[in-house]
């Protein structure tokens, strides 16, 4: 047996070394960001090298002529310039103001060697203006200049910023919940045409954005991970091995940010776990996962998706998804073989249709094109409950539908929509179950960057039942409208709060008394309680009648205009008081003292 206290220094010192390593590793990285950054300064140095060496010759050559040729006073006698007067003189000839000959007129030699000059200096500007030019269309002066604005814009940042890598359609969807509830969050993608659309977009606050390898470490740290506001990082691009090194470069260099990132497959997203704890979100997985949602409590699945739309969305409709029969699956990529599984242990038949000729791990197998004529009518469709379009091809995946709809029209059908073009096209075909991956993809980092109470609600409201949700998707449309308005969170502490604290200590504070209008506290705010969160212990959708305590977190759904009356109550003593007593108190701190009142 060791010392214990030998094994516990060396376990202090052991993570020492780690936290100094991290912070060797991160002072690297920004080393070389900032290398990066000044590329410019040096770039525009080598490039202008050569015309500025022929420019300073000239000037040289032209000043040193002026002095050594002599001049004549007004008397006719010798006249010899000095260096300042030379090339105060050649200053404004070279650069064409002209403004006379100084101190006296100037000779023939004189005249004949500035004139030399002049064509000299136009010859040097000539080229020296056409370099600058050439070096201003340079993809790699332009690169290195856009690196430093953006990283000028990235060091400015002085509140909290999510760093999305990736801007494609998954990107766009989240940048703009994000803006929408005053986010702020700094875009890295390998595509300059995307980056150049961020100019376009329509965001309440300037996106900082940047065209770069975002498997470099190095445009990381330009992009803000070292930076001391970086609350999150997010790896959204289409390359899964380019995703990978976000989440290594995050896991090694700022452990202790959340990383979350895209996956198209169980391999990579076990390679991801491989560092740290970063959250992988699989959309063909997140996809399967609410279809068994929806096949169990269509309600909870319709809350769900209203939720994670974020502020905005419209209310989905409730769709009835057959809980027994016979499904038909076609394509057995990373959608079927995800929805095969998840239908099978939802205790349903599958038949899979795939043009390989073996499908080692699925069972009552078609082997063939669904494409071609007569592959459909040899899976029965006739006799199966839902049909899935699970290609990797859009115009496959619509003639897919019509064709089963067709043979079958009562079949409920899910669908893979693969490119955001074809939008309205499936639109049109009236989908059951849709699966955009981008907007999966978007809606559920949108509901863990929102607020952690938002995804702690998704995660445990289906094990409320179904008649529980419905319940809840007609009290927030009552309250909403057709349309989902605003998300927020409120912390009773007395920082936050400060106008509960005796009525909360009363342990008589409760939450329909809250949800009063500070104007007319007969009337409800328009607002319903999500979630209450007490330690680590959660009440989903608590009633009125649910007591509050001291530095309860609580998630809200409802107008911004209750929010902001909420706000009122939280900070004004007398707007608390009213809602719970119904005693209106003056809120002037002089008028209290002439009248001997005080506000509880």
């Amino acid at each position: 047996m060791g010392n214990p206290l030998l094994a516990f220094w060396t376990r202090i010192f052991d993570t020492d070394d780690d936290e100094r390593r991290l912070r060797r590793a991160s002072v690297r990285v920004a080393a070389a960001s900032a290398a990066k950054a000044s590329a410019t300064v040096f770039l525009i140095l080598r490039r202008m090298r050569a015309p500025l060496i022929v420019l300073i010759a000239i000037f040289a050559v032209s000043v040193l002529g002026l002095t050594l040729i002599p001049g004549e006073d007004p008397e006719g006698r010798p006249h010899e310039m000095g260096f300042f007067d030379a090339f105060y003189i050649m200053s404004y000839t070279a650069t064409t103001i002209g403004f006379g000959e100084l101190p006296y007129p100037f000779t023939y030699n004189q005249r004949m060697w500035v004139t030399i000059s002049i064509y000299l200096t136009v010859v040097g500007w000539a080229y020296a203006i056409g370099s600058l030019l050439a070096l201003l269309q340079d993809r790699s002066f332009r690169s290195a200049l856009a690196l430093q604005r953006f990283t000028r814009k990235v060091a400015r940042l002085g509140e909290p910023f999510v760093l999305v890598a990736g801007y494609g359609r998954a990107g766009e969807l989240l940048g703009h919940s994000m803006d929408a509830l005053g986010r702020r969050f700094v875009v890295l993608d390998n595509a300059a045409e995307r980056i150049d659309g961020l100019e376009l977009e329509s965001y309440h606050a300037d996106v900082p954005g940047l065209a770069a390898d975002v498997r470099d470490p190095g445009h990381l740290g330009v992009a803000g991970l070292g930076h001391a506001s970086c609350e999150a990082v997010v790896a959204l691009t289409d390359d899964d091995e380019a995703n990978l090194a976000v989440v290594m470069s995050a896991a090694l260099l700022r452990p202790d940010v959340p990383v979350i990132a895209r996956a198209t497959s169980r391999a990579m997203a076990d390679r991801m776990r491989a560092f740290g704890r970063p959250s992988v979100v699989n959309p063909f997985d997140v996809f399967g996962d609410h279809l068994r949602l929806a096949l169990r409590t269509p309600a909870a699945y319709q809350l769900l998706t209203w939720l994670e739309s974020g502020p905005g969305a419209a209310l989905p409709s409730r769709g009835s998804p057959p809980r027994s029969g016979r499904w038909v699956v076609c394509g057995y990529g990373r959608l079927g073989r995800e929805l095969t599984a998840d239908l099978r242990r939802e205790g349903l038949a599958v038949t899979v249709i795939e043009s390989r000729p073996v499908v080692a791990d699925a069972e009552d197998v078609v082997v063939g094109d669904p494409s071609q004529p007569g592959v459909l009518e040899r899976a029965d469709l006739e006799g199966a409950v839902g049909f899935v379009a699970g290609t990797d091809n859009d115009t496959t995946n619509l003639s897919l539908v019509a064709a089963a709809r067709r043979i079958n029209p009562s079949l409920f059908v899910a669908a893979r929509q693969n490119r955001p073009a074809s939008g309205p096209l499936f639109g049109a075909m009236e989908i059951d179950a849709l699966l955009v991956p981008t907007e999966v993809v978007a809606h559920e980092i949108y509901a863990q960057l929102s607020t952690p109470l938002l995804w702690r609600f998704l995660r445990e409201m289906p094990a409320k039942g179904d008649d529980w949700a419905a319940e809840l998707v007609a009290r927030l449309s009552d309250v909403c409208g057709s349309h989902l308005q605003a998300l927020w969170k409120e912390r009773l502490t007395p920082q936050e709060a400060p106008a509960l604290s005796a009525w909360l200590d009363s342990g008589t504070a409760r939450l329909g008394d809250l949800l009063r209008n500070p104007e007319n506290r007969d009337e409800s705010l328009h607002a319903v309680p999500l979630l209450v969160l007490r330690g680590d212990e959660a009440t989903l959708a608590p009633g009125s009648d649910f007591v509050l305590a001291p530095g309860d977190e609580l998630l809200f759904a409802g107008w911004p205009a209750a929010r902001r009356a909420l706000g009122t109550i939280l900070q004004i003593d007398a707007a608390r008081e009213y809602v719970v007593t119904g005693r209106r108190v003056p809120t002037s701190w002089i008028w209290r003292r002439l009248t001997g009142t005080r506000a509880a």
